[in-house]
């Protein structure tokens, strides 16, 4: 056996170990998102993190894939995200009364 070959057999073992977590992952979803009632509540750490993740798909995984949210709110969550900046020149005010 030479080694195209056995690259090609663990490709392909990788791929479909990779397809059945991805499935077992979409089914798992679903079930879960029939047992909740009303919206998520995500926090904006959360948003984040799926707005980074979203992005590195395209919007055309995302259309397929999301289901917390839009695949436009996802994309315009990483755009908000992506803007924002911290500024650490200034230290922050002291709270309350001055002395």
């Amino acid at each position: 056996m030479n080694w195209k070959n056995l690259l090609e057999t663990v490709s392909e073992s990788v791929n479909d170990q990779l397809r059945l977590r991805h499935d077992y992952l979409v089914a798992e979803n679903r079930i879960l998102r029939n047992q909740i009632d009303g919206r998520v509540q995500l926090t904006d750490s959360e948003r984040k993190e799926l707005a980074e993740i979203g992005v590195k798909l395209g919007k055309q995984a995302l259309i397929e894939i999301a289901t917390v949210a839009q695949a436009d709110t996802i994309l315009a969550w990483h755009r908000k995200f992506a803007t924002q900046t911290v500024d650490t020149s200034a230290c922050p005010k002291a709270v309350g009364r001055p002395a």
